[in-house]
This record gives structure tokens, sequence and C-alpha cells, in this order.
């Protein structure tokens, strides 16, 4: 029997959470590139062309990382027959009425 409700451990990320990790994994990017074309600069022999790669590369990394959202595992299935949870039951109801004062 599967339940019609939601399950909020399933839920996506919020939006500001979301963007939040996809610039710092951009700005992480971009600081790793700077830091390659300084070593460029710096570096001698084949490394300045290792550090030449890494700065002409990584922008495109970077883009494809702060493009790619929720990185979340997958939900596990859910239990099927005696294991899966019970339903909370319905609440008491109280008969009443609204004074509209």
């Amino acid at each position: 029997m599967a339940s019609d409700g939601h399950v909020i451990t399933r839920a996506p990320r919020g939006r500001t959470l979301d963007l939040e990790e996809r610039q710092k994994r951009y700005a992480i990017t971009m600081g790793i590139r700077t830091l390659c074309f300084f070593a460029f600069l710096f570096v001698p022999g084949y490394w300045k062309l290792v550090a030449l790669a890494g700065a002409a590369f990584l922008p495109i990394i970077a883009v494809v990382l702060a493009n790619s959202s929720n990185h979340r595992p997958l939900p596990e299935p859910e239990p099927e027959g005696d294991d899966a949870l019970p339903a909370l039951p319905p609440g008491e109801i109280i008969p009443g009425s609204v004074d509209p004062e």
C-alpha cells in the first residue's frame, strides 16, 4: 500500500542553499585557476604547461560544476508490507461553533 503523503527528507534542497553551494564551488574553482595563472609566471620548465592548461581549462570546469545542482543522494525506496511506517491515526473532532464576534 503506497502512501499519498510527501516525506520531508525527500524534498529538494532550498533554492537559497542550492545557489550558495553553487557560488561556493565556482569561487573555489576560479581561485584555483588564479593560482594556476600565477604559478605559470613563476614555475620553470614543463610545469609552465601544466599551470597554463589549468588556467585555460578550469573556467569550463567551474561553469559545469556551478550549473550542476542537487548533490543529495537518491532517496531510499519506501519499505513495503510490514516494514512500512504506519500513518498517524485521525485526530479527535471536537464539536462546536464559531462566534462571529
